[in-house]
């Protein structure tokens, strides 16, 4: 009897691990539109397995995203702690537009609202960011009109990058920050430090002139 529960619990630890892993994979290629079925046919399990574990799609998505949101507080924690408040300031949109380049779910579980504890880390995030926007106001080195609601603007427009690669979606995410980040300035340097090398990116986002 110990041994078959064992196996049991060994199997149920087992299918929560396939279940987190494909939603991973599958909110970071194609956002968190994607039908429980779908994930659930991809981590091999039945849907009823899958919605043993996890009852609800919020659930699964903040679940998965668990690890994402750790590295924000983390992050905003260590800018907090830099003596320089742009620097700090700027390696957040850094960090942040980096992860989201490659995982499209990334964006609108940074956006949208999930659960209580979930809503809670976030909202912890948006006091931390905003404290570091009145820091580096205070330095005098971001401008006086940025409000911390404008990084939903940044991550929104991050999140439209579309690149053939994850290689080539990080280098265009960091050449669309550095752009961000000099227009950011309350006093522009002159000349502005050198953009990041152009990334390719699809061909469906092409823009003709």
């Amino acid at each position: 009897m110990t041994d078959e529960l064992s196996r049991k619990r060994a199997d149920a630890r087992r299918n929560r691990q396939l279940i987190t892993e494909a939603a991973r994979a599958t909110f970071a290629a194609h956002g968190l539109d994607v039908p429980m079925r779908a994930i659930a046919r991809r981590a091999g399990v039945g849907p009823a397995t899958l919605y043993r574990h996890f009852p609800t799609k919020e659930a699964l998505i903040a679940e998965t995203f668990a690890v994402q949101m750790g590295r924000c507080v983390a992050t905003l924690d260590a800018a907090l702690d830099d003596p320089d408040p742009w620097h700090g300031f700027c390696s957040v949109i850094e960090k942040v537009c980096e992860t989201q380049a490659v995982d499209r779910g990334f964006t609108a579980a940074l956006l949208d609202s999930m659960t209580t504890d979930y809503v809670r880390v976030r909202d912890h995030n948006a006091r931390r960011f905003a404290e570091l926007t009145r820091r580096a106001k205070e330095s005098g080195q971001l401008r006086q009109d940025f409000v911390p609601d404008d990084i939903k603007l940044l991550i929104m427009a991050n999140g439209g990058i579309g690149a053939a690669s994850p290689a080539a979606a990080r280098a265009a995410s960091r050449r669309l920050v550095a752009l961000l980040i000099q227009s950011l300035r309350a006093h522009p340097a002159d000349p502005p430090a050198p953009l990041p090398p152009p990334a390719p990116l699809d061909s469906h986002m092409d823009v003709k002139l």
